[in-house]
């Protein structure tokens, strides 16, 4: 496409004009949708257009709202939100007091200069100190959480010399160049090999991970870091087991290795607590956090870590920066979130509603054997498992068709994520769960033809 910048002028004027809007005109509400679907065919990627159309009933619908737990298409329909973003919406959407904080902070002051001090970057970075477990002290706030995890290996390589990760079967660290390595899914990492030295080991198999780090001190290609996420969000909602985090950390312990939690998905308080090592008792060296972080609001995450991991960075700042992580605006969103998530005491909110929702759909799965398995996690941050793919994919199909939002993970649609925001009320859980049944019964008639 030929550059014309007067086109630039024009197409930028009237979609300003659109945001500035308070309704649209059916007219206006058409032509949004009819230039969205062409604009990302020809300039985003036609592949996603036709997942979108592949999962759901109207792959034209066009989000344009949103509010607590739910959001509404451009044509003003509303959908219970059971994705939350894939655990971004922690506080809901657009949360009054983060959208204050964000307001008021552009009114001051949006980007940083890069050069002075910032103060809500040490705020924040105090704060996360207070509500991590043990001595995670030090914050390097990035935009993503595939960006904290990037950091966190490099914080292992200085800290320790090495350079090889180990990571689980199943796990999802995001897909930038180094955290692409931990992520074990072969149609993400094969296009890209060779990346950093990284090696997997099945998921809360304790044996295996000693076995291997053991193996690898002895061979004196030693273990940097041991990466694992408390729970495996696109491995399909994988529950560590009972004393599986806490052998780690004494396997990393005693080979000098560094333990790495993944909180991006299961931090700020998605599983009953506000990081979900807490359940185990384990404090890791280094965390990665993001999603959830900007209270879903604005991009930001963070790379925590211990007084030691910090001691080579301390040396030499200019090691690992970055333009626009920290920024003002996102810090504000960041505080205010850690705020709403204490005083609307929102991380035993999740508990609570999360075991009443697993009663539930397991009830469910009773009821319905041929289509739902089983259901399984933590807190709000839940997988229900079908018996094969295709029946996941028709559940997700009849649930969006009943105005609720629900997704696969990335391994496949055999497990359907539960990830409500947290603020979701009790009469919108029985309205998921009496579409839920609907679901099930609907696509149970199809198996029995």
């Amino acid at each position: 496409m030929a550059q014309d910048l007067k086109q630039a002028a024009a197409t930028s004027a009237y979609v300003l004009d659109l945001i500035s809007k308070k309704s649209l005109t059916p007219d206006e509400r058409a032509r949004v949708v009819e230039e969205s679907v062409r604009y990302w065919t020809d300039h985003v990627n036609a592949g996603f257009l036709q997942y979108r159309k592949s999962v759901s009933t109207d792959y034209t619908a066009v989000e344009w709202e949103d509010e607590g737990a739910v959001f509404r298409d451009i044509h003003g329909k509303e959908f219970l939100d059971m994705l939350g973003g894939f655990g971004i919406y922690v506080v809901g959407h657009r949360h009054p007091k983060v959208l204050k904080a964000v307001r008021d902070q552009l009114d001051r002051q949006a980007i940083h200069s890069q050069e002075l001090i910032d103060p809500l970057r040490t705020y924040l970075a105090h704060l996360v100190s207070l509500v991590t477990p043990g001595d995670l002290q030090f914050a390097f706030l990035s935009n993503s959480g595939t960006e904290s995890v990037e950091g966190c290996l490099k914080m292992a390589m200085l800290t320790t010399g090495r350079h090889h990760f180990v990571g689980t079967l199943g796990a999802f660290h995001g897909k930038t160049l180094g955290s692409l390595g931990g992520t074990s899914k072969a149609v993400f990492r094969e296009p890209f090999l060779p990346l950093l030295h990284w090696s997997h080991v099945p998921f809360g198999d304790i044996d295996a991970l000693h076995s291997f780090v053991k193996g690898c001190d002895f061979s004196g290609d030693r273990v940097a870091a041991v990466v694992i996420e408390p729970i495996q969000g696109e491995g399909g909602i994988n529950v560590s087991p009972p004393g599986y985090l806490a052998a780690a950390r004494e396997i990393c312990d005693r080979y000098g290795a560094l333990l790495v939690l993944d909180e991006v998905q299961s931090g700020m308080g998605r599983t009953g607590k506000m990081f979900c090592c807490e359940h185990d008792g384990v404090v890791p060296d280094l965390m990665a956090l993001g999603k959830g972080f900007g209270g879903g609001v604005m991009p930001i995450g963070a790379c925590v870590g211990t007084p030691r991991t910090w001691e080579r960075y301390i040396e030499n700042p200019f090691l690992h920066t970055t333009t626009f992580g920290g920024n003002p605006v996102c810090c504000a969103a960041a505080i205010a979130t850690l705020n709403v998530l204490l005083e609307e005491d929102l991380p035993r909110q999740a508990g609570e509603k999360g075991e009443y929702l697993l009663e539930r759909i397991n009830r469910l799965a009773a009821a319905h054997p041929r289509v739902l398995k089983l259901a399984r996690g933590r807190g709000l941050m839940l997988g229900m498992e079908f018996t094969d793919h295709e029946i996941g994919y028709a559940v997700a199909k009849e649930l969006f068709a009943r105005n609720i939002l629900i997704s696969g993970t990335y391994i496949n649609a055999q497990t359907l994520r539960v990830e409500p925001p947290l603020v979701v009320t009790y009469p919108q859980l029985d309205r998921f769960l009496a579409a839920l049944e609907e679901s099930l019964a609907t696509v149970g008639k199809t198996l029995a033809k």
